[in-house]
């Protein structure tokens, strides 16, 4: 294998050419350093791409010995190779002399948390990153987990533990985050995957298990197997709901010898890498991944308008071709993919409950920042300067699928989020005569990032927006003269808009609560629910799966359109509709 060295960042990633064939494809691979500041100091890791890395993939950053040189580590420990053949972002902290003499260690490796996920020279999975630490490395590591545990997504060591582990939980805001959105949460009891590889069973790593098994709530009485002389598990018996968050965190430990190789590094990572952390409601919440060929999806592409474009499509057993069926796109927020909505949003669960085809969809490119990454995928952005016709491309889509697929006309629906969900509300205003109605989850049109001016088509359909009221991308902490709930300028322009063109007042709501979400609802004068909104309290910047519930069971599933075109209601005409 090819001796790795460490390489600058180029000066102007929107220079480098994309594969449009590969569109999602990272930019750049091999070594780099990145530097950012800790507690006023300047520090630095490594980060290491592999080559052909698509975007949107699980990050590992790695506390490495003390004594180690962090690129000879990076590639004799094994993380390179598990780079590649796991397909990860791997990150190796580089220490500034003893980790136990570091007082900034545990910060340190949070910060790095926050730093890469910054989109300047490649695009993560947000939020679904892992720490890991090796020698007097191990340590560190746990302190930082411990410190942030509702942020990262899972945690393993190789080494001795060299001390106490305290109940000193931060979350990440409080941590330092910018411009996530992100609220003060309480970290404390989240639920996080933990594998310790240990020389022996010392009092720091029993102090760190007992620290590990009363925050994941597990067993008293451990199992073994799969390479751990002791797992313990989670508890059976549970008191809380499972739709959004499930209970899965395990405590593993493993006594012996401690030189990390690949192939102890992929039984580690078996584990551990199954988890995945999601924004939602209250704190950030962990579930099992859900891949979508695993889970009985198809992936599908297409060549359109000189580019590759992919969904994924999960058709229900029960929706067989001796009758027509619902159809739902599901589209992903900026960053994203297709494959990670599919988790995200679980709205195949849904699909696979309710009886209804899902499709999730991938977005076109954008250039988010001057001199930045040309390849960001993001709904209704711009190739090159210019407007992607995202609109064409998911009504080329919709035809393909019901060229094939027993997809019903009158049921056609849209869902998204953050992105996604601006693309939706870009559906809703110009692609109504194709769907019977729309659901946008934090985000809905914002003239100033979609790049697409789409004309308006003349059907009038109904729409819901749901948004957390923590959530400083849709809503504003200001009171609103005007409206019951308080977004921002450019979405509350939205909402007068879509009232408008309903024919209804601006005081016309009515209001109820289901927690967590408050509801605001105008209704046409035949009680018809043309414009709900609901906001979701203890929420930032996020998508939960309730929303996919919600969405279908409250809203999209009541409206459809007959043979004519025309708007039903709960299988009544909506005569307010036939105005457009």
């Amino acid at each position: 294998m090819e001796k790795l060295v460490i390489q600058a960042w180029p000066q102007d990633m929107s220079a480098l050419p994309v594969d449009l064939n590969h569109p999602n494809r990272t930019l750049v691979s091999g070594c780099f350093e990145e530097r950012f500041t800790v507690n006023g100091t300047e520090r630095a890791l490594l980060t290491y791409i592999p080559k052909d890395l698509e975007y949107c993939q699980p990050c590992l950053v790695a506390v490495p010995p003390s004594d180690a040189d962090p690129l000879d580590f990076l590639q004799s420990s094994g993380l390179r190779e598990l780079a590649e053949k796991k397909q990860l972002y791997v990150h190796v902290l580089k220490p500034a002399g003893p980790w136990k003499d570091d007082a900034d260690a545990a910060d340190f490796v949070n910060a790095a948390y926050a730093a890469i996920q910054g989109r300047d020279y490649y695009v993560t999975m947000q939020d679904n990153i892992y720490v890991c630490g090796f020698g007097d490395g191990a340590f560190p590591a746990h302190q930082a987990a411990a410190k942030m545990a509702s942020e990262w997504s899972g945690l393993f060591s190789f080494g001795e533990l060299s001390g106490e582990l305290s109940d000193t939980s931060v979350s990440l805001a409080e941590a330092g985050e910018q411009g996530t959105g992100e609220l003060k949460i309480d970290a404390q009891k989240a639920q996080l995957p933990v594998w310790l590889v240990a020389p022996a069973d010392s009092a720091g790593v029993r102090s760190a298990v007992d620290y590990w098994k009363a925050q994941n709530g597990v067993s008293p009485e451990p199992l073994s197997g799969q390479g751990a002389d002791k797992i313990w598990m989670p508890r059976p018996a549970r008191r809380f709901s499972e739709v959004n968050e499930e209970h899965i965190a395990q405590v593993r430990l493993t006594l012996g010898d401690c030189t990390p190789t690949l192939e102890k590094l992929e039984t580690v990572w078996a584990y551990i890498g199954l988890a995945r952390r999601h924004r939602g409601f209250g704190r950030k919440i962990l579930r099992y991944f859900k891949d979508p060929i695993e889970f009985g999806a198809t992936k599908h592409e297409m060549d359109w308008n000189g580019m590759r474009r992919t969904w994924y499509e999960y058709v229900p057993a029960r929706c067989t071709s001796d009758k027509k069926w619902p159809l739902v796109l599901c589209m992903h927020g900026r960053g994203g993919t297709a494959e990670t909505f599919f988790d995200i949003s679980c709205m195949s669960t849904v699909a696979e409950e309710r009886g209804f085809i899902a499709v999730f969809p991938q977005a076109g490119l954008h250039q988010q920042k001057a001199g930045g990454l040309k390849n960001v995928l993001f709904w209704c952005g711009d190739r090159d300067g210019v407007p992607e016709d995202d609109a064409g491309f998911l009504r080329a889509l919709i035809a393909e699928m019901s060229s094939r697929l027993p997809v019903d006309p009158g049921r056609i629906y849209s869902t998204g989020q953050s992105s996604g969900g601006m693309m939706t509300d870009v559906l809703w205003y110009a692609a109504s005569d194709l769907f019977a109605a729309c659901a946008s989850w934090s985000g809905m049109f914002h003239p100033k990032k979609i790049r697409c001016r789409c004309p308006m088509s003349e059907p009038i359909i109904p729409t819901l927006f749901i948004c957390g009221k923590g959530d400083a991308f849709c809503t504003s902490k200001e009171p609103d003269p005007d409206l019951p709930f308080s977004l921002i300028p450019e979405l509350k322009a939205d909402i007068l808009f879509k009232l408008e063109r309903f024919g209804l007042k601006l005081d016309g709501w009515e209001t109820w609560t289901s927690e967590p979400v408050t509801w605001y609802c105008w209704r046409d004068a035949e009680g018809v629910p043309m414009l709900t909104v609901g906001i979701v309290n203890g929420m930032a910047h996020a998508n939960y799966p309730e929303e996919s519930w919600l969405s279908w069971d409250e809203y999209l599933c009541q409206f459809s359109k007959d043979e004519q075109g025309r708007l039903l209601y709960r299988g009544r005409i909506v005569q307010s509709a036939l105005r457009g």
